[in-house]
Protein backbone atom coordinates (compact mmCIF):
# COMPACT_ATOMS: atom_id res chain seq x y z
CA UNK A 1 0.00 0.00 0.00
CA UNK A 2 1.17 3.91 -1.20
CA UNK A 3 0.65 6.30 1.61
CA UNK A 4 1.72 9.80 0.23
CA UNK A 5 2.61 13.07 2.38
CA UNK A 6 1.98 16.54 1.48
CA UNK A 7 4.09 19.29 2.09
CA UNK A 8 1.86 22.28 3.46
CA UNK A 9 1.19 25.39 1.15
CA UNK A 10 -1.14 27.50 3.30
CA UNK A 11 1.04 30.83 4.20
CA UNK A 12 2.89 30.53 7.09
CA UNK A 13 2.52 27.23 7.89
CA UNK A 14 5.78 25.20 9.39
CA UNK A 15 3.86 22.16 10.52
CA UNK A 16 4.82 18.77 8.04
CA UNK A 17 2.00 16.13 8.55
CA UNK A 18 5.04 13.73 8.96
CA UNK A 19 8.17 13.10 10.59
CA UNK A 20 10.92 10.89 9.26
CA UNK A 21 10.76 8.82 12.55
CA UNK A 22 7.18 8.75 11.55
CA UNK A 23 7.82 7.75 7.98
CA UNK A 24 10.31 4.94 9.22
CA UNK A 25 7.34 3.30 11.57
CA UNK A 26 5.15 3.56 8.24
CA UNK A 27 7.98 1.98 6.33
CA UNK A 28 8.45 -1.15 9.50
CA UNK A 29 4.88 -2.11 8.84
CA UNK A 30 5.27 -2.66 5.51
CA UNK A 31 4.11 0.52 3.32
CA UNK A 32 5.50 2.44 0.86
CA UNK A 33 5.92 5.61 1.40
CA UNK A 34 6.49 9.06 -0.53
CA UNK A 35 7.00 12.19 0.61
CA UNK A 36 7.08 15.85 -1.09
CA UNK A 37 10.37 17.51 -1.38
CA UNK A 38 10.81 20.24 1.24
CA UNK A 39 8.13 18.44 3.04
CA UNK A 40 9.73 19.00 6.36
CA UNK A 41 12.96 21.67 6.31
CA UNK A 42 10.43 24.22 8.06
CA UNK A 43 10.15 22.03 11.07
CA UNK A 44 13.76 20.78 10.75
CA UNK A 45 13.14 17.65 9.15
CA UNK A 46 15.82 17.37 6.04
CA UNK A 47 14.84 15.46 3.17
CA UNK A 48 17.66 13.20 3.64
CA UNK A 49 16.05 12.19 6.94
CA UNK A 50 13.40 11.04 4.82
CA UNK A 51 15.56 8.86 2.65
CA UNK A 52 17.45 7.65 5.67
CA UNK A 53 13.91 6.73 7.14
CA UNK A 54 12.95 4.26 4.22
CA UNK A 55 10.98 7.20 2.32
CA UNK A 56 11.50 7.99 -1.30
CA UNK A 57 11.75 12.20 -2.08
CA UNK A 58 9.23 13.22 -5.15
CA UNK A 59 8.81 17.11 -6.66
CA UNK A 60 5.78 15.57 -8.60
CA UNK A 61 2.79 16.88 -6.00
CA UNK A 62 0.34 15.53 -8.89
CA UNK A 63 1.60 12.32 -8.76
CA UNK A 64 1.50 12.34 -5.20
CA UNK A 65 -1.94 13.07 -4.99
CA UNK A 66 -3.09 11.02 -7.82
CA UNK A 67 -1.26 7.10 -6.97
CA UNK A 68 -1.21 7.10 -3.13
CA UNK A 69 -3.78 4.30 -1.44
CA UNK A 70 -3.50 6.81 1.99
CA UNK A 71 -2.79 10.83 1.37
CA UNK A 72 -1.52 12.64 4.62
CA UNK A 73 -1.65 16.06 5.39
CA UNK A 74 -1.72 18.60 8.28
CA UNK A 75 -4.16 21.22 6.76
CA UNK A 76 -7.76 20.87 4.52
CA UNK A 77 -6.68 20.62 1.12
CA UNK A 78 -7.65 23.20 -1.77
CA UNK A 79 -10.61 21.79 -3.94
CA UNK A 80 -8.33 21.39 -6.84
CA UNK A 81 -6.27 19.07 -5.27
CA UNK A 82 -8.93 16.76 -4.57
CA UNK A 83 -9.83 16.05 -8.03
CA UNK A 84 -6.51 14.79 -8.24
CA UNK A 85 -6.93 12.00 -5.82
CA UNK A 86 -7.41 8.90 -6.84
CA UNK A 87 -11.14 7.09 -6.68
CA UNK A 88 -11.58 4.70 -3.39
CA UNK A 89 -8.26 6.97 -2.16
CA UNK A 90 -8.21 7.56 1.64
CA UNK A 91 -7.03 11.06 2.65
CA UNK A 92 -6.73 11.69 6.64
CA UNK A 93 -5.74 15.58 7.45
CA UNK A 94 -7.82 18.21 9.63
CA UNK A 95 -10.52 19.26 7.51
CA UNK A 96 -12.80 21.74 9.41
CA UNK A 97 -15.66 19.51 7.89
CA UNK A 98 -18.80 22.02 9.77
CA UNK A 99 -18.20 25.08 8.14
CA UNK A 100 -15.92 23.05 4.69
CA UNK A 101 -19.07 21.56 3.61
CA UNK A 102 -18.30 22.09 0.16
CA UNK A 103 -15.09 20.70 0.47
CA UNK A 104 -16.88 17.38 1.94
CA UNK A 105 -18.72 17.26 -0.94
CA UNK A 106 -16.62 16.90 -3.03
CA UNK A 107 -14.52 14.04 -1.35
CA UNK A 108 -18.01 12.53 -1.33
CA UNK A 109 -18.10 13.12 -5.54
CA UNK A 110 -14.35 11.90 -6.07
CA UNK A 111 -15.03 8.66 -4.26
CA UNK A 112 -12.16 9.30 -1.30
CA UNK A 113 -12.84 8.09 1.87
CA UNK A 114 -12.11 10.96 3.71
CA UNK A 115 -10.84 10.91 7.67
CA UNK A 116 -11.51 14.20 9.17
CA UNK A 117 -8.66 13.93 12.34
CA UNK A 118 -10.75 16.52 14.52
CA UNK A 119 -13.60 13.98 14.74
CA UNK A 120 -11.12 11.65 16.17
CA UNK A 121 -13.00 10.37 19.06
CA UNK A 122 -12.44 11.56 22.55
CA UNK A 123 -11.92 7.89 24.22
CA UNK A 124 -9.19 6.14 26.01
CA UNK A 125 -8.51 3.96 23.04
CA UNK A 126 -8.09 6.87 20.73
CA UNK A 127 -6.29 9.42 22.92
CA UNK A 128 -2.94 8.73 21.25
CA UNK A 129 -4.79 9.74 17.54
CA UNK A 130 -6.13 12.89 19.04
CA UNK A 131 -5.12 15.45 17.34
CA UNK A 132 -6.65 18.91 18.64
CA UNK A 133 -5.67 17.76 21.65
CA UNK A 134 -1.41 17.59 20.92
CA UNK A 135 -1.86 20.68 19.46
CA UNK A 136 -3.49 22.85 21.88
CA UNK A 137 -1.15 21.54 24.34
CA UNK A 138 1.56 23.26 22.41
CA UNK A 139 -0.81 26.38 21.86
CA UNK A 140 -1.15 26.81 25.04
CA UNK A 141 2.44 27.16 25.91
CA UNK A 142 3.04 29.22 23.45
CA UNK A 143 0.39 31.50 24.64
CA UNK A 144 2.52 32.08 27.48
CA UNK A 145 5.46 32.25 26.25
CA UNK A 146 4.01 35.26 24.02
CA UNK A 147 2.44 36.71 27.07
CA UNK A 148 5.60 36.38 28.76
CA UNK A 149 7.07 38.87 25.34
CA UNK A 150 5.12 41.03 25.16
CA UNK A 151 4.02 41.99 29.00
CA UNK A 152 6.01 45.03 30.48
CA UNK A 153 6.26 42.57 33.86
CA UNK A 154 8.40 39.55 34.82
CA UNK A 155 6.25 36.44 35.69
CA UNK A 156 8.13 35.27 39.14
CA UNK A 157 8.50 36.83 42.20
CA UNK A 158 11.91 38.10 42.92
CA UNK A 159 13.53 39.33 46.11
CA UNK A 160 16.38 41.85 45.67
CA UNK A 161 18.77 44.73 47.50
CA UNK A 162 15.88 47.15 45.75
CA UNK A 163 13.37 45.64 47.06
CA UNK A 164 10.30 42.68 46.43
CA UNK A 165 9.08 42.17 42.47
CA UNK A 166 5.42 40.17 43.37
CA UNK A 167 4.59 37.99 40.60
CA UNK A 168 2.79 38.82 37.28
CA UNK A 169 -0.91 37.75 38.07
CA UNK A 170 -2.34 35.91 34.67
CA UNK A 171 -6.24 35.23 34.38
CA UNK A 172 -6.84 32.17 32.10
CA UNK A 173 -10.16 31.64 30.56
CA UNK A 174 -11.09 28.12 29.38
CA UNK A 175 -9.81 24.85 30.91
CA UNK A 176 -9.99 22.69 28.46
CA UNK A 177 -5.69 21.02 26.91
CA UNK A 178 -4.66 24.82 25.98
CA UNK A 179 -5.65 26.33 29.03
CA UNK A 180 -4.09 23.78 31.75
CA UNK A 181 -1.02 23.82 29.62
CA UNK A 182 -1.07 27.72 30.04
CA UNK A 183 -1.91 27.21 33.79
CA UNK A 184 0.92 24.87 34.46
CA UNK A 185 3.59 27.02 32.34
CA UNK A 186 2.33 29.94 33.87
CA UNK A 187 3.10 28.61 37.36
CA UNK A 188 6.99 27.13 35.53
CA UNK A 189 7.45 30.95 35.35
CA UNK A 190 6.15 31.96 39.01
CA UNK A 191 2.86 33.79 37.67
CA UNK A 192 0.44 33.41 40.57
CA UNK A 193 -2.26 32.23 38.43
CA UNK A 194 -6.26 32.38 38.79
CA UNK A 195 -8.86 30.67 35.99
CA UNK A 196 -12.42 29.88 35.04
CA UNK A 197 -14.26 27.71 32.84
CA UNK A 198 -17.84 26.84 32.82
CA UNK A 199 -17.58 23.35 34.03
CA UNK A 200 -17.32 23.10 37.28
CA UNK A 201 -15.86 19.18 37.08
CA UNK A 202 -12.22 21.00 36.17
CA UNK A 203 -11.97 23.14 39.32
CA UNK A 204 -9.88 20.39 40.78
CA UNK A 205 -7.70 19.94 37.97
CA UNK A 206 -6.98 23.18 38.08
CA UNK A 207 -5.81 23.63 42.18
CA UNK A 208 -3.82 20.60 41.06
CA UNK A 209 -1.43 22.48 39.06
CA UNK A 210 -1.74 25.01 42.16
CA UNK A 211 -4.18 27.74 40.54
CA UNK A 212 -7.23 29.27 42.00
CA UNK A 213 -10.44 28.59 40.45
CA UNK A 214 -12.46 31.65 40.16
CA UNK A 215 -16.35 30.69 40.91
CA UNK A 216 -18.73 32.13 39.16
CA UNK A 217 -22.66 30.95 39.94
CA UNK A 218 -24.25 30.98 36.41
CA UNK A 219 -26.71 28.27 36.77
CA UNK A 220 -26.61 24.91 35.14
CA UNK A 221 -23.75 24.34 33.07
CA UNK A 222 -21.52 21.50 31.69
CA UNK A 223 -20.15 19.36 29.36
CA UNK A 224 -20.71 17.35 25.75
CA UNK A 225 -19.99 13.79 26.33
CA UNK A 226 -16.83 14.73 24.10
CA UNK A 227 -15.67 17.01 26.58
CA UNK A 228 -16.25 20.52 25.15
CA UNK A 229 -18.46 23.14 27.28
CA UNK A 230 -21.44 23.48 26.66
CA UNK A 231 -22.63 26.71 24.72
CA UNK A 232 -24.45 29.45 27.55
CA UNK A 233 -27.48 31.33 27.29
CA UNK A 234 -27.54 35.12 26.74
CA UNK A 235 -28.45 35.29 30.57
CA UNK A 236 -25.32 33.39 31.43
CA UNK A 237 -23.01 35.27 29.59
CA UNK A 238 -23.69 38.75 30.84
CA UNK A 239 -23.18 37.07 34.39
CA UNK A 240 -20.41 35.83 33.77
CA UNK A 241 -19.08 38.71 32.01
CA UNK A 242 -19.90 41.32 35.06
CA UNK A 243 -17.79 38.32 37.34
CA UNK A 244 -15.01 38.24 34.99
CA UNK A 245 -14.21 42.09 34.59
CA UNK A 246 -13.05 42.56 38.04
CA UNK A 247 -10.50 39.21 37.66
CA UNK A 248 -9.35 41.12 34.29
CA UNK A 249 -8.95 44.82 35.76
CA UNK A 250 -6.43 42.68 38.51
CA UNK A 251 -4.72 40.97 36.08
CA UNK A 252 -1.40 41.55 33.81
CA UNK A 253 -2.14 38.51 31.32
CA UNK A 254 -5.48 37.02 30.23
CA UNK A 255 -5.50 34.32 28.22
CA UNK A 256 -8.60 32.92 26.55
CA UNK A 257 -8.82 29.50 24.93
CA UNK A 258 -12.52 28.71 25.44
CA UNK A 259 -14.15 27.38 21.88
CA UNK A 260 -17.17 25.67 21.78
CA UNK A 261 -16.27 22.48 18.87
CA UNK A 262 -18.01 23.05 15.79
CA UNK A 263 -19.63 26.40 16.36
CA UNK A 264 -17.99 30.43 16.53
CA UNK A 265 -16.28 31.31 19.15
CA UNK A 266 -18.15 33.13 22.37
CA UNK A 267 -17.15 36.57 22.76
CA UNK A 268 -15.46 36.13 26.45
CA UNK A 269 -13.60 39.46 26.88
CA UNK A 270 -15.15 42.43 26.20
CA UNK A 271 -14.62 46.10 25.31
CA UNK A 272 -15.77 46.95 28.74
CA UNK A 273 -13.29 44.45 30.40
CA UNK A 274 -10.31 45.75 28.09
CA UNK A 275 -11.08 49.29 29.44
CA UNK A 276 -10.79 48.07 32.83
CA UNK A 277 -7.53 46.87 32.29
CA UNK A 278 -4.36 48.54 33.31
CA UNK A 279 -1.90 49.77 30.29
CA UNK A 280 0.84 47.42 29.84
CA UNK A 281 -1.01 44.85 30.22
CA UNK A 282 -1.09 41.67 27.68
CA UNK A 283 -4.41 39.47 26.79
CA UNK A 284 -4.17 36.33 24.39
CA UNK A 285 -7.00 34.75 22.13
CA UNK A 286 -5.91 31.54 21.63
CA UNK A 287 -9.67 31.13 20.40
CA UNK A 288 -8.43 33.58 17.02
CA UNK A 289 -9.10 31.05 14.33
CA UNK A 290 -12.74 30.07 15.62
CA UNK A 291 -13.48 33.73 15.52
CA UNK A 292 -12.25 34.83 18.73
CA UNK A 293 -12.67 35.41 22.55
CA UNK A 294 -11.54 39.23 22.57
CA UNK A 295 -13.95 42.06 21.31
CA UNK A 296 -11.66 43.52 18.26
CA UNK A 297 -9.21 41.22 18.17
CA UNK A 298 -7.24 41.40 14.73
CA UNK A 299 -6.76 37.57 12.94
CA UNK A 300 -2.85 36.98 13.33
CA UNK A 301 -1.69 40.87 14.49
CA UNK A 302 -1.01 42.47 17.85
CA UNK A 303 -2.88 45.59 18.35
CA UNK A 304 -2.57 48.22 21.53
CA UNK A 305 -5.94 48.88 22.58
CA UNK A 306 -5.30 52.37 25.23
CA UNK A 307 -1.76 50.53 26.02
CA UNK A 308 -3.47 47.08 26.43
CA UNK A 309 -1.58 44.04 23.74
CA UNK A 310 -4.30 42.15 22.29
CA UNK A 311 -2.29 39.35 20.44
CA UNK A 312 -4.45 37.42 17.75
CA UNK A 313 -1.31 35.86 16.60
CA UNK A 314 -3.20 32.71 14.79
CA UNK A 315 -1.33 28.71 15.04
CA UNK A 316 0.55 29.13 17.71
CA UNK A 317 1.73 25.45 17.48
CA UNK A 318 3.20 26.37 14.14
CA UNK A 319 5.68 28.69 16.19
CA UNK A 320 7.13 25.08 17.77
CA UNK A 321 7.16 23.27 14.63
CA UNK A 322 9.32 20.74 15.51
CA UNK A 323 7.53 19.33 18.25
CA UNK A 324 3.84 20.35 16.61
CA UNK A 325 4.79 17.92 13.46
CA UNK A 326 6.27 15.27 15.98
CA UNK A 327 3.14 14.90 17.97
CA UNK A 328 1.09 15.37 15.04
CA UNK A 329 2.59 12.43 12.72
CA UNK A 330 2.28 10.22 16.11
CA UNK A 331 -1.45 11.10 16.05
CA UNK A 332 -1.73 9.66 12.37
CA UNK A 333 1.07 6.96 12.42
CA UNK A 334 -1.54 5.72 15.83
CA UNK A 335 -4.21 6.25 13.70
CA UNK A 336 -3.02 3.73 10.77
CA UNK A 337 -0.77 1.07 12.87
CA UNK A 338 -4.31 0.51 14.78
CA UNK A 339 -6.24 -0.25 11.72
CA UNK A 340 -2.93 -1.73 9.51
CA UNK A 341 -3.16 -5.53 8.66
CA UNK A 342 -0.20 -7.02 9.35
CA UNK A 343 -0.38 -9.54 7.27
CA UNK A 344 -1.94 -8.20 3.91
CA UNK A 345 0.57 -4.95 4.59
CA UNK A 346 -2.46 -2.58 4.06
CA UNK A 347 -4.87 0.07 6.15
CA UNK A 348 -8.22 -1.92 6.91
CA UNK A 349 -11.38 0.63 6.76
CA UNK A 350 -13.14 -0.94 9.73
CA UNK A 351 -16.54 1.13 9.48
CA UNK A 352 -18.00 -0.64 12.41
CA UNK A 353 -15.22 0.32 14.77
CA UNK A 354 -16.08 3.45 17.19
CA UNK A 355 -13.08 5.10 15.67
CA UNK A 356 -13.98 5.09 12.01
CA UNK A 357 -17.27 5.46 12.78
CA UNK A 358 -16.52 8.98 14.81
CA UNK A 359 -13.71 10.44 12.23
CA UNK A 360 -14.77 9.04 8.65
CA UNK A 361 -16.49 11.55 6.47
CA UNK A 362 -17.00 10.48 3.41
CA UNK A 363 -17.11 6.91 2.01
CA UNK A 364 -18.09 5.08 -1.10
CA UNK A 365 -19.23 8.47 -3.04
CA UNK A 366 -21.45 9.37 0.39
CA UNK A 367 -21.61 11.50 3.30
CA UNK A 368 -21.49 9.27 6.07
CA UNK A 369 -20.66 10.82 9.05
CA UNK A 370 -23.68 11.57 11.32
CA UNK A 371 -22.50 14.73 12.63
CA UNK A 372 -22.78 16.18 8.96
CA UNK A 373 -25.85 14.70 7.85
CA UNK A 374 -29.28 17.14 8.15
CA UNK A 375 -31.75 15.23 10.73
CA UNK A 376 -35.19 15.41 8.95
CA UNK A 377 -37.40 17.96 10.75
Amino acid sequence: MKITVLKETHPGESRAPLTPDGAAKLVKLGAQVEVEAGLGIAAGFPDDAYTKAGATISNDRKGLLGTGDIVLRLRKPAADDIALLKAGAIHASLLDPFNEKELVQKFAERGVSAISMEFIPRTTRAQKMDVLSSQANLGGYEAVILAARYSNKIFPMMTTAAGTILPAKVFIIGVGVAGLQAIATAKRLGAKVTAYDTRPVVEEQVKSLGAQFLKIDIGETGQTKEGYAKALTEEQIQKQREAMKKTCSESDVVISAAQVFGRKAPILVTAEMLNAMKPGSVVVDLAVETGGNVEGVVYDKVTDRNGVKIIGIANLPGRVPLHASQVYAANLVALIEEFWDKKEKTFVLKLDDEIIKGCLVTHGGKIVNEKLIAKPS
